[in-house]
């Protein structure tokens, strides 16, 4: 088993706190491999294998219509003494009102309690009234360039080729592993997609107009790394003829983030310090979600490399924001905590312009700047805007 070692060690951070720990993220992105890595790193630490509970929520095991209480008693039975219990809980969403169950199980049991989920069914308003303050939701994303060099390790190829390979193809685990061509990644990345949008979305939330939808989902996805907003969507389906709500682009704009398909970003104004509620920008949970929608197109490879370095900041632990400063726009600014780091993200650095440079100079602070490119002579440091090549700035142990 390949380990995932960041999310193996967020776990460990928190073993044995008296909260629920929900792992969350799109399909297919890794959750139930880090649930098993978890079930082997408490053998290895001395945990009995009849004190982990492992159950897996859709398995033919079970009725599709078990409720809470009868999750609860399934569980419960299975308990037998007053030591600890480690209840390793795969995706729980399709048990309506399990968070009754956990809840009453982290309040009466002695156990340490950890699910996935892959909807907004898993992250509902009914979580907060019955697991207020006694949970951690901790992001699962596709594999960092890193974790992809890890699942390729006894390939031959050069740290370049692998970079170039991770672009295209993405980084869902299931395409890492195997020895895939680029038609069959995608294909399998299709029907990744198609389920998260079939049972997380059209179902749950009985669209009809399923032909309207697609049309918002493929602008969001032409769209990735572009500012624009709800009545953007409506006056461009309007020029095609098509008549669409703002309160429905909402809804869509919503039920994609609930499913984890797309990411919301921010813009923050540099100058009066605030976030900004307009003109936001999406990134897809994965690149390969773009190149199975609308195929490979070498000029959608900039605003890919902005989708990869935005997750790789998220996966670090940054609040990431679109920075305003009066005109200029900088990609990304990254916090956490006290720290900050400015990023501009692009494939080449221009021959007749310093914008990128130029647009990092004018913030007058003391915090790192970095030009992010895949430009093979990306190097040095301007005035100190440091000029980084891509792969490096994705393997670096520390900003």
């Amino acid at each position: 088993m390949i380990i995932r070692k960041e999310y193996l060690n967020t776990l460990r951070k928190y073993r044995d706190i008296q909260l629920v720990k929900i792992l969350v993220g799109i399909r297919r992105c890794g959750k139930s491999t880090i649930l098993d890595m978890l079930k082997k790193d408490l053998i290895d630490n001395g945990i009995k294998e009849d004190h982990i509970i492992c159950i897996r929520y859709t398995s033919e095991d079970f009725d599709e219509g078990m409720n809470d209480k009868e999750m609860h008693h399934h569980i419960k039975m299975q308990i037998i003494d007053d030591q600890r219990y480690y209840l390793l809980l795969d995706e729980v969403q399709e048990i309506n009102g399990w968070e009754k169950a956990v809840n009453s199980l982290l309040e009466n049991v002695n156990v340490d309690i950890y699910v996935t989920g892959s909807n907004s069914k898993l992250m509902s308003s009914e979580i907060s009234t019955y697991l207020t303050g006694r949970y951690i939701s901790i992001p699962v994303f596709t594999l960092s360039f890193s974790e992809y060099i890890e699942f390729k390790k006894d390939s031959n190829l050069t740290k370049k080729e692998l970079l170039n390979e991770f672009i295209r193809m993405g980084g869902f685990p299931i395409v890492a592993l195997g020895d895939f061509d680029e038609q069959s990644s995608y294909q399998i990345v299709e029907g990744i997609y198609n389920s998260v949008i079939t049972s997380d979305i059209t179902k749950r939330h009985n669209i009809t107009n399923f032909d309207l939808f697609n049309r918002v989902v493929k602008f969001i996805v032409e769209n990735v790394g572009k500012t624009f907003s709800a009545n953007t969507i409506v006056k461009f389906l309007k020029s095609e003829k098509r008549a669409l709500s703002v309160e429905s682009v909402y809804n869509y704009l919503e039920w994609l983030e609930k499913a984890f398909v797309i990411y919301r970003c921010p813009r923050y104004d540099l100058q009066g310090k605030s976030v900004l509620k307009t003109q936001e920008k999406f990134y897809l949970a994965d690149a390969s979600l773009k190149y199975c929608i609308m195929g490979f197109n070498p000029k959608s490879v900039a605003a890919m490399l902005e989708n990869i370095v935005y997750f790789e900041l998220r996966r670090r632990g940054y609040q990431v924001y679109i920075g305003k400063n009066e005109k200029k726009e900088i990609d990304f600014v990254a916090v956490k905590r006290d720290e900050r780091i400015y990023v501009q993200v692009c494939r080449n650095l221009p021959e007749e312009s310093d914008r990128e440079i130029e647009n990092l100079l004018e913030i007058k602070d003391h915090y790192p700047k970095y030009v992010v490119t895949l430009d093979e002579l990306a190097g040095g440091n301007i005035n100190g805007v440091k000029i980084v090549h891509v792969a490096d700035f994705l393997l670096c142990d520390a900003y």
